[in-house]
């Protein structure tokens, strides 16, 4: 039963993850047939996200008081409407209302699954199911390089998107038929404890990693998602198959970080390493392999980006530190709440980029200066936000040596 569960929410996430990224290979698409700017492709892409963030914090109520299995099948219904729509589309006004459909829609793919998961299964289960859910979003992302590069010629972009809105209507069925009904939370205390999201919003660990999910985990995924297919084939001068062959590479390579850090994780666990630490330690380096891809400039392509997005995959552990750092009454607020933070990032990162660049461009600016300004403005947030994590962790560490002393 264990492996059909876990098969149904993942075909389900697949789709969401390709959704997801399917802007970044289909924007060379967008802005030669229907002539779309940068800010208007990263509103386009972010519109995913902001309709994905609009659901966070009522899905966490809905998520334990409905159950899983009828939340995801219900939203799942609402994706299929906007991927209708989106593949009807004719101008920009209806391409955003179909993308925040299919955001809000595919919004419960991953804290739906999780949230089963963690009534269904043990620890060890849990672990590994939620690596893999992790591997699955990747294997998502990577068919929406490649595969739907090949695609196109056969389908076109509005006959790709009805077909997933068929595949989505497949998903719903394997949930319906494949995932048990769904029972009551073991602690069915309808416990919003104290404050309920209140309190998650006022937390220390909350506090210290909101910026760094922000900008950080957000940034990254705004920009596997959207920004280093335009940067491949405006800055490194790639045609718009070589760059989806260079996102097809960097999404395979953050498949194989997720691969990794899910074997890795209980080792580095028993050896004493929680996981802000590892981050601390860790995601240093991605901030240094994105100022040198900034400085080399056109000589970036998708392995140097690749490193970036692996270096940076650290930042996938912020999750489970913010949900560890609540009692079990609270990690499902705070683990939909942390959520909003990030795709709320995501959808500021894309539509931030795509604005300054058709500004700078406006200005006269080339396309390796306008890149690097707006990318060079988010290095600045990103590390920004990681010395606010360092000092508020250092200022947690010492108030908690003083109150024992």
């Amino acid at each position: 039963m264990m492996a059909r569960v876990f098969l149904a929410f993942a075909f389900a996430y697949f789709f969401s993850a390709l959704l997801r990224a399917v802007t970044a290979t289909l924007a060379p698409v967008f802005s030669v047939e229907l002539g779309l700017g940068a800010g208007a492709l990263g509103l386009l892409a972010g519109a995913y996200f902001l309709g994905f963030s609009a659901l966070q914090l009522p899905l966490g109520s809905a998520l334990d008081r409905f159950g899983p299995k009828r939340v995801l099948m219900v939203l799942l219904a609402v994706a299929v409407l906007g991927c209708a729509g989106f593949g009807a589309a004719r101008d920009l006004p209806q391409l955003l209302a179909a993308r925040f459909l299919i955001g809000m829609g595919v919004s419960a793919c991953l804290m739906a699954p999780l949230t089963s998961y963690r009534r269904r299964f043990g620890p060890t289960a849990q672990l590994r199911a939620n690596s893999w859910m992790l591997m699955t979003g990747s294997l998502g992302m990577l068919s929406s390089t490649l595969p739907v590069q090949w695609l196109l010629p056969v389908l076109g972009w509005r006959g790709l998107f009805i077909a997933i809105a068929g595949l989505l209507l497949l998903a719903i069925a394997a949930i319906a038929w494949f995932v048990p009904g769904d029972e009551p939370p073991a602690a069915p205390a309808a416990a919003p404890a104290s404050g309920g999201y209140r309190d998650v919003f006022r937390h220390p660990a909350f506090v210290r990693m909101a910026p760094f999910g922000f900008f950080v985990y957000g940034g990254m995924v705004a920009m596997q998602s959207l920004w280093i297919g335009p940067w491949l084939t405006q800055v490194a001068g790639h045609t718009a198959a070589e760059a989806a062959r260079g996102l097809f590479v960097v999404n395979l390579s953050m498949l194989v970080a997720f691969l990794c850090w899910g074997l890795c994780m209980p080792r580095l666990v028993r050896a004493g390493w929680d996981a802000e630490r590892i981050i601390g330690v860790g995601w240093p380096l991605g901030i240094v392999c994105l100022a040198a891809n900034l400085w080399l400039g056109p000589s970036a392509a998708a392995i140097a980006w690749s490193a970036w997005c692996v270096l940076t995959s650290v930042v996938s552990l912020s999750q489970p530190a913010v949900a560890q750092a609540f009692p079990a009454s609270l990690a499902g607020r705070a683990l939909s709440a942390f959520n909003l933070v990030i795709f709320l990032g995501v959808f500021a990162v894309q539509w931030g980029i795509g604005l300054l660049l058709d500004v700078l461009r406006g200005l006269g600016w080339s396309p390796l200066q306008s890149y690097r300004l707006a990318f060079g403005l988010f290095f600045a947030a990103c590390l920004t936000s990681f010395l606010w994590h360092v000092w508020h962790r250092s200022r947690s560490t010492w108030d908690a040596g003083g109150a024992r002393g």
